[in-house]
């Protein structure tokens, strides 16, 4: 059984290691958990897999403390909805990925001695995982920095579990082009932030219009305003929201994003260079990451108290015109990108449960 959810940052590498162990062992069933919070029901429909709810939430927010107390009582809940499913469906292995539903769920799972693993996508872990690693014995690792945080007996750096779709991508060559090609995406909800620096940078500078070709997730809240901004601009190509990456991620240069891990690694894996603003959070777990990439020479980071559209104007028009930066980027990226992550995790598993 595979808990956690919220964001496609965890839905889609769950989806990728219980696929991995189906094609391994076709007769092992995975079962999947999460909340009605995220996208998980949406993307679970959408993928044709079965899915559990539980009751959970976000503790770690400032404000109401009504609604923090609310929050406590439905992960209490959330835990002994945990409890049933394990008595029910008595899994083999149970592995939390993040997300609302991973802490309840893991917590049951690792205190009722099922074997239990938790992965974690960031290079500096969120409260739960970092409280969970107490309990869990077990923990796959995107990046290595994670290690120190985490108090899991046994820790594994795999990278980042990808779907086969986006493995089939990796170090193809990329179809030839005219324009410079900036993918946006500031993950499956969009970002507001990001959706108005990229528009003010093609709008404010005419220059760029004829050299670059922009696609651009908006995400639904601001898709509307976004494709009012952009009217007329023959080379912006908007989306609320884009089901197949692979082939967007196979025709960019560089991709204008938020700094999570799952974002990241499937640029990393199509040699797409991220110029990422990472999300202001209080643990900063997007900025650990992009301070991974900065650190390998493999992307750029501005944070957005710090954002100034010069500064964006400059990354994008020295990638547009050096060509050794851009390729060392390049390697540098798929250096830093492991192949076959959610295969590792798949046999991994299978070996410590004997199968």
């Amino acid at each position: 059984m595979i808990a956690g959810g919220g964001t496609g940052g965890h839905i889609y590498p769950a989806i990728a290691i219980g696929r991995a162990i189906q094609r391994k062992n076709p007769q092992i069933a995975v079962r999947f958990v999460g909340t009605s919070q995220g996208l998980e029901q949406k993307i679970m429909d959408k993928e044709k897999l079965e899915l559990h709810l539980i009751q959970s939430g976000k503790l770690n927010f400032s404000g109401n403390p009504i609604l923090k107390l609310k929050t406590v009582f439905a992960i209490v809940y959330g835990f002994f909805q945990s409890v049933r499913l394990i008595k029910q469906y008595r899994p083999l292995y149970v592995l939390g990925v993040g997300g609302y539903a991973s802490a309840p769920f893991l917590l049951a799972a690792a205190l009722m001695n099922v074997p239990t693993a938790l992965w974690e996508p960031n290079a500096h872990p969120g409260m739960a995982n970092r409280l969970l690693s107490y309990f869990v014995k077990k923990a796959y690792l995107v990046f290595s920095e994670a290690e120190r945080f985490l108090k899991s007996q046994q820790t594994q750096i795999v990278g980042m579990p990808l779907r086969q779709e986006i493995e089939l991508g990796r170090n193809l060559p990329k179809p030839m082009s005219s324009k410079f090609r900036i993918l946006c995406f500031g993950g499956s909800q969009g970002s507001l932030f990001l959706n108005q620096q990229i528009s003010d940078l093609l709008i404010q500078n005419p220059q760029l219009q004829d050299k670059i070709h922009l696609v651009h997730q908006t995400g639904p809240a601001d898709f509307e305003n976004m494709k009012k901004k952009y009217a007329g601009l023959s080379c912006v190509e908007v989306h609320e929201f884009i089901y197949n990456m692979p082939e967007y991620y196979q025709k960019s240069d560089v991709q204008f994003c938020r700094g999570g891990a799952s974002t990241i690694a499937e640029a990393a894996c199509f040699g797409v260079i991220p110029i990422v603003v990472p999300l202001p959070a209080a643990d900063n777990h997007q900025q650990k990451n992009a301070e991974a990439l900065l650190k390998n020479n493999a992307g750029f980071m501005i944070l957005q108290k710090e954002f100034q559209p010069e500064v964006l104007k400059q990354i994008v028009n020295q990638l547009m015109t050096d060509l050794v930066i851009r390729d060392t980027m390049i390697k540098n990226l798929q250096q830093m990108s492991s192949a076959n992550a959610a295969d590792r995790i798949a046999d991994d598993i299978f070996k410590e449960i004997g199968l």
